[in-house]
């Protein structure tokens, strides 16, 4: 959620996206509005899709987790 804490669960309460440092609700809510049907096949989609997203809340985002096991490129290496 954008502003809202949501509970999963009985033992997890994810935080809204305005919990990041200077990520505000216009932010927070843009991307509700870009994930809304669609799974991001890495992070690189994810910043491409939300521009309002700074690479410094990028970094903030994944340090606390919020792209679990996405990888950072949708680039496959083959060796």
């Amino acid at each position: 959620e954008a502003t809202r804490f949501v509970l999963k669960g009985e033992d997890a309460l994810i935080p809204p996206f305005t919990s990041v440092a200077g990520l505000g609700e216009t932010v927070g809510w843009d991307i509700m509005d870009k994930r809304q049907g669609k799974d991001f096949l890495s992070i690189e989609e994810f910043a491409l899709a939300c521009t309002k997203v700074s690479s410094t809340h990028l970094e903030q985002l994944k340090e606390a987790g919020a792209f679990g096991d996405l990888p950072d490129s949708s680039q496959f290496s083959l060796f």
